[in-house]
């Protein structure tokens, strides 16, 4: 039963906004600053970083040698979800938690499909490609986040 409630609260932690939410405010626009504060987390950590088309940066540091994941597929993935001032925010068991890549925040249904099975990094979401300017309960609007992966199996 705690294994499933721990399940449910991960999954309602990567859960987008739904789109009732964003119909009665607008969008803030956190772009510039989430890039800027993105690119001061990589220069202070001495990272190396790629950055997508829509402004997700990535660190592969095990690509994986399975199965690649698409945008509808299902996987397996632990991770630790923090902000970019280290404080922790959600962890997934080592064991890590399934769930569907196009039921989760535009970040991760990007950014996991960089991987393959096995293959493990970070991923640096901006705002816009997590809560925007709404966040959740523990996570505030405009918060840039930052996930360390592993995925465990394309299920």
């Amino acid at each position: 039963m705690k294994k499933l409630l721990s399940a449910l609260f991960a999954l309602t932690i990567l859960v987008s906004c739904s789109s009732s939410d964003k119909e009665k405010t607008p969008q803030k626009d956190y772009t510039e600053q989430n890039e800027q504060e993105i690119k001061d987390y990589i220069t202070k950590n001495n990272l190396t970083a790629q950055r997508t088309e829509s402004g997700l940066y990535y660190i592969i540091n095990e690509p994986g040698t399975g199965k690649q994941p698409t945008a509808t597929s299902s996987v397996t993935v632990a991770y630790t979800g923090s902000f970019t001032n280290g404080k922790t925010f959600d962890q997934s068991s080592s064991s890590g938690i399934e769930f569907p890549l196009n039921g989760v925040i535009p970040g991760w249904t990007e950014g996991i499909q960089l991987f393959k099975e096995g293959g493990s990094g970070a991923l640096l979401i901006p705002s816009h490609l997590g809560y925007g300017s709404f966040g959740r309960p523990g996570i505030p609007g405009g918060a840039v986040l930052i996930f360390d992966v592993k995925l465990i199996k394309v299920n």
